[in-house]
């Protein structure tokens, strides 16, 4: 088990640091499919053991681990390695691609992330894509030189590909139509509008609901996820990010997800078990069981 607190959450000035009660156990379990246990946030800090055992308690029973960059990537696939409630994904976030290709090292790390992909319990290639929200023009070269390259090692290893797309819905669809689009392709934390779910229905591709989703503000999002295809639809947490209402802003962890699942239900008009069910049967279609060799994903 490697230790945690390897990073620390920015821009924490001005937040309530509390860390939320626990929720209502959700019925059924269901497996958080995005989320970074890496991070320190909050004044109660959670290493993995006890972010896993909270998750747990209320239901959620297993983590999809992610990396951002190599440091990341490795500490993901060790703590998969020695969890059987964790699995790994491996990639360099799209911002990083950038900065990776600057030092002149983008192929080099790139080949790291494939030996890395290669590991039985790395079942996803991700967070990769696009973001132009916080990378300009000048980067987008390396983000899409990135992306495309990690969109072909999730193919050549069979695995999923998750999906981190800011401000860049139509190029991020443009590339995995032009490169070809793995058989398990996830929208991390979904933020398209009606016009990008209906794509994802029409191609397969499955949209993960995260605490956005529950927010205010976000009619168009829940009005995007009301009309996907019931089969496409994953949950996560992002974590130690988009912290659900009503705690938004406050330190997340998976053992918060219940809230956001109870708004998806909402949202669809239908049972929470029932959903809890869809979302769990969903998850392990995409990565596998938890406790499996590789050969079951996808079964």
């Amino acid at each position: 088990m490697p230790a945690g607190g390897l990073r620390k959450r920015a821009g924490s000035s001005g937040r309530d640091l509390s860390r939320p009660e626990a929720p209502e156990p959700l019925p059924l379990p269901v497996y958080d499919n995005h989320t970074h246990l890496e991070f320190e946030d909050g004044v109660d800090q959670l290493d993995p053991l006890d972010s896993l055992a909270r998750a747990e308690a209320v239901g959620v029973r297993g983590v999809v681990q992610v990396g951002t960059d190599l440091e990341t990537s490795r500490w993901s696939a060790q703590l998969a390695a020695s969890d059987p409630r964790v699995l790994a994904a491996v990639a360099l976030h799209p911002n990083e691609a950038p900065l990776v290709a600057e030092r002149g090292m983008l192929h080099e790390q790139l080949s790291e992330i494939a030996r890395l992909a290669a590991q039985p319990r790395v079942r996803a290639i991700g967070e990769t894509g696009l973001d132009f929200f916080r990378t300009g023009e000048e980067g987008r070269g390396a983000q899409i030189e990135s992306f495309e390259a990690h969109i072909e090692i999730a193919k050549a290893h069979g695995i999923a590909l998750q999906i981190h797309d800011r401000d860049a819905h139509d190029e991020v669809v443009s590339t995995l139509l032009r490169v070809g689009a793995p058989e398990r392709t996830v929208f991390h934390c979904f933020s398209g509008d009606v016009r990008l779910a209906k794509i994802c229905n029409e191609r397969g591709w499955y949209l993960s609901v995260a605490g956005p989703s529950t927010f205010k503000n976000a009619p168009k999002l829940r009005e995007a996820i009301s009309i996907a295809k019931p089969e496409l639809l994953l949950v996560e947490t992002d974590a130690p990010f988009l912290t659900p209402e009503p705690f938004r802003g406050r330190p997340n962890a998976p053992y918060l997800m219940p809230h956001t699942v109870r708004r998806l239900a909402d949202t669809l008009g239908r049972p929470l078990d029932e959903v809890c069910a869809l979302l769990a049967s969903n998850t392990e279609r995409v990565y596998g069981a938890w406790e499996s060799e590789p050969e079951a994903v996808g079964a």
